[in-house]
């Protein structure tokens, strides 16, 4: 991946200054990429024309409207070249795809949308949708300490090098060190093994499962992924390699550490792991931390 050339930005119509949009400006300022910020607008259909639905969806649409062109004008002030536009839909997912197929950005930005459990049990969130179906990176942001990344950590998965998926290893680490380098961040590698069965969906290779976790089989892993550090030149003060349950594990290590962007990977899901969810969608859910994914190649 080159230097970003144009970020698109998602927002609705809750006219606030987010994360996201924050995240977005820094990003664009630091790498000199156009900046397009869509206001995607759910359409109000609750009791047709006679409620006064269609006067209500004109009124956000005008009101999205100045407001973006507002933030355009302080954007524009500080160097940042910006395009807006406002959709007015009730298929946010596919306005959205409409959106990244036109203006093929190299980067998707979105604040997470956090939607209650009993929400989840009847729809798929957005957010998820959007890792399923987005084909450029798409980075999901929960909160941010600093505009621009100071410590960007790749997840990764070396226990299968001959997996069909390995190359979303590769793909992972590419997207991380592409985005430290243009943020002048820090680079760190994790790998997460959980000590009674290996399963990891996303994480790079592919979805294993190996009951009776061995020491012998640690270790492999562990000279695995040192020997992944090493190719791509991480020290090793930066490697995190950790034994427990997965979305745990990721917690903790959020928690204790400095980590600003937690770069995953996304790989073509079976059926059970559409219906469950995968570590990524997990990950997001829990608001962890800021979360760029990534897809393997096809």
């Amino acid at each position: 991946m080159s230097q970003y050339q144009r970020l698109f930005l998602m927002v609705g119509d809750d006219m606030r200054h987010t994360p996201a949009l924050e995240r977005a400006a820094a990003l664009a300022h630091a790498t000199g990429a156009t900046l397009h910020i869509c206001a995607i607008v759910e359409e109000l259909d609750t009791l047709g024309l006679l409620s006064g639905d269609e006067h209500r969806n004109q009124t956000r649409v005008e009101d999205s409207r100045q407001w973006l062109a507002d933030e355009a004008t302080l954007l524009h002030e500080n160097g940042i070249r910006v395009s807006t536009e406002v959709v007015l839909t009730r298929d946010l997912l596919g306005a959205t795809l409409d959106q990244v197929a036109e203006i093929e950005p190299d980067l998707l930005i979105k604040d997470v949308l956090h939607e209650p459990a009993y929400k989840r049990l009847l729809f798929t969130p957005l957010d998820w949708q959007l890792l399923r179906e987005c084909p450029c990176p798409v980075h999901l942001v929960s909160a941010v300490h600093c505009p621009l990344p100071r410590v960007v950590v790749a997840a990764v998965d070396p226990t299968h090098p001959e997996h069909p998926h390995n190359d979303l290893n590769e793909t992972v680490i590419q997207a991380a060190s592409d985005l430290a380098r243009q943020c002048n961040a820090e680079l760190h590698l994790l790998h997460v093994c959980d000590s009674a069965h290996t399963h990891m969906a996303d994480f790079g290779a592919g979805t294993i499962t190996m009951p009776g976790f061995g020491s012998d089989v640690r270790k492999s892993i562990h000279k695995a992924f040192e020997h992944l550090a090493k190719l791509h030149n991480v020290p090793e003060e930066r490697l995190h390699f950790l034994s427990a349950p997965i979305t745990r594990s990721i917690a903790d290590f959020v928690a204790h550490n400095r980590t600003d962007v937690l770069v995953m990977g996304n790989h073509p899901r079976k059926l059970l792991e559409r219906l469950t969810g995968s570590t990524t969608e997990h990950v997001i859910d829990h608001n962890l931390c800021n979360v760029l994914a990534v897809k393997a190649v096809a």
